[in-house]
């Protein structure tokens, strides 16, 4: 455990290598792969971890793997059918527009901390660098263990998603005769998560490489969506600007205000995991640079692309919005390409659509995935010897992949409580993800902790985008905490607040227990940076002693 001075140091010291590596681009221009990969394991070492994993990513493949978790289109298609209801076409529209300006203040405070300490462990590593020492041991336990929460239910959501939607597409080829049950959509689930849990083990370089062709995939649906649809629908679904810009049809027994608000779901829910690349940065090439160019590249791009995509939709879905909802098919994305292109046109375009939330999900498991190593490397987690483990061939922490794929298997068994059950998966992934975002936001600025900015900083503009960022965050999550309808029934509460209180109380649970708890063993991150480093970073000697 690292001593009180040296974890200041550790914030501080990060400013000071990558100062040096700035004065050093600026008198070369040029710098190897090589050489930047050892400024990396440096910057690392004086985080207290040793390099583990092969820096393989570049700037670029960074932003492919957040992009392709993000996945535009194929986001909004496995949202839309919750987006509609709270406002129709205006909401859709405007919902996002306002949503993503909020999210943009959320990329700008994260991808500040990120290119300060760019670290696999993240959000609760920050939290226990900022927060005081009365709360920073348990704050940082309980982050970590939300933050894993949120990428098992984010994974979760998109692979129940990917199912849905080739559920519809066979509900589409059979012209309607096939309507698929929960239990056959669960099966198909879990295929999914098992294909992800393979391939999300494969070699760093291998899951780098393949990004571009993630890119492109993503890239060429919104391509084909924006030209396809005002080419082949026809007038009786084409809407006026007035009806699509301005319409609002509250679906929902809640005023349209607070309707309106609901309608945050879909870019919440779509532009989310904006920590990914962070759990990625011991894999990137130049991690303080990268990181934020990732965050903010990711979310700008994304935000502007579904916004055209949801001005479209508005266009191009008719006015029947009850019909789009109800549909037989189940997916109202799927209805209204089958309105305009019929049943070949939707199922070409469908498949895609399918492979690309696909790829989104490998892509979070990915991420996920390193996060749960990165807590188990600390000591945090249940298993942990077992969990903080590099497969020797791949250098990829398999074990890791797979619980976390397990465990999305078991929390979609809540899906067997009735169709509304399964939406809390999707807002429970918002809810952990703002719960472990706003925490370090706020701890910096109260926690009474030094901090150095990275090289990317936002300077006197720090202090206004957290508030805004914190502020927007701590009244969605109590949004989202509300159930569908007021005076709701066993099958229509909602059960985020189920799941997550759950996961909550159970952490806490493990942290007080007598004897064996947390509290009496825990001591925030873990020096690896001496255990066989091969001479790379510093000793324990050097970075302090341990304190309990």
């Amino acid at each position: 455990m690292m001593s009180e001075s040296t974890a200041e140091k550790s914030v501080s010291l990060p400013q000071v290598m990558v100062t040096n590596s700035s004065n050093t681009y600026r008198t070369q221009n040029v710098e190897d792969d090589k050489q930047r990969s050892l400024t990396d394991e440096e910057l690392l070492a004086q985080l207290g971890y040793k390099q583990e994993f092969k820096r393989n990513f570049s700037h670029l493949e960074l932003f492919g793997i957040s992009f392709s978790i993000v996945g535009v289109v194929q986001g909004i298609a496995a949202v839309l059918l919750f987006s509609i209801p709270y406002g129709g076409p205006a909401a859709m529209v405007w919902g996002w527009f306002t949503c993503s300006l909020f999210l943009f203040a959320v990329a700008l405070a994260i991808a500040e901390l990120g290119s300060a300490a760019p670290t696999s462990g993240g959000l609760y590593y920050w939290t226990y660098k900022f927060s005081s020492d009365r709360y920073r041991r348990i704050a940082c336990w309980l982050i970590g263990y939300v933050n894993t929460a949120a990428y098992i239910s984010g994974l979760a959501s998109v692979d129940w998603a990917v199912a849905t939607q080739i559920m519809a597409a066979a509900n589409i080829g059979t012209d309607g005769v096939f309507v698929a049950t929960n239990a056959q959509i669960y099966g198909v689930y879990a295929a999914i998560l098992l294909s992800h849990a393979v391939l999300g083990s494969l070699t760093t370089k291998f899951i780098a490489r393949i990004q571009w062709f993630y890119v492109f995939l993503n890239v060429a649906l919104f391509l084909v969506v924006i030209i396809v649809l005002p080419i082949a629908t026809s007038p009786e679904f084409r809407n006026t600007a007035s009806y699509a810009l301005t319409h609002f049809e509250n679906y929902t027994p809640w005023p349209n205000g607070y309707a309106f608000i609901l309608s945050f779901l879909a870019p919440g829910w779509t532009i989310a995991g904006l920590d990914t690349s962070v759990h990625i940065s011991e894999e990137a090439k130049n991690a303080p640079k990268a990181v934020p160019f990732a965050i903010l590249s990711t979310t700008i791009v994304s935000a502007i692309l579904g916004w055209i995509i949801n001005i479209l939709l508005a266009f191009y879905m008719g006015d029947n919005l009850q019909s789009v909802i109800e549909d037989p098919i189940g997916q109202p994305m799927a209805t209204i390409f089958f309105n305009s292109v019929g049943k070949r046109g939707t199922l070409a375009i469908w498949a895609f659509m399918i492979l690309t939330l696909w790829m989104s999900g490998m892509d979070l498991l990915i991420a996920g995935s390193r996060q749960l190593f990165a807590f188990s490397r600390d000591k945090a987690f249940p298993f942990s010897s077992y969990l903080y483990h590099m497969n020797s061939y791949t250098t990829t922490p398999v074990h890791a992949v797979c619980f976390l794929a397990f465990m999305a298997l078991i929390l979609a068994l809540i899906s067997f409580a009735g169709p509304v059950a399964i939406s809390a998966v999707f807002t429970m992934s918002i809810v952990c993800q703002y719960v472990g975002f706003t925490t370090p936001i706020i701890a910096r600025w109260f926690g009474g902790r030094q901090f150095v900015p990275g090289p990317f900083s936002l300077g006197i503009m720090s202090v206004p985008v957290a508030f805004i960022a914190s502020a927007y965050m701590i009244f969605m999550i109590i949004v989202f905490l509300f159930p569908a309808e007021p005076n709701p029934t066993a099958q229509g509460m909602n059960y985020t607040i189920v799941v997550m209180g759950g996961t909550i109380i159970l952490s806490l649970g493990y942290y007080f227990f007598p004897v064996y708890g947390g509290r009496h063993w825990f001591t925030g991150p873990v020096e690896t940076v001496g255990d066989n480093d091969d001479g790379i970073g510093s000793s324990h000697e050097d970075m302090g002693e341990k304190s309990h």
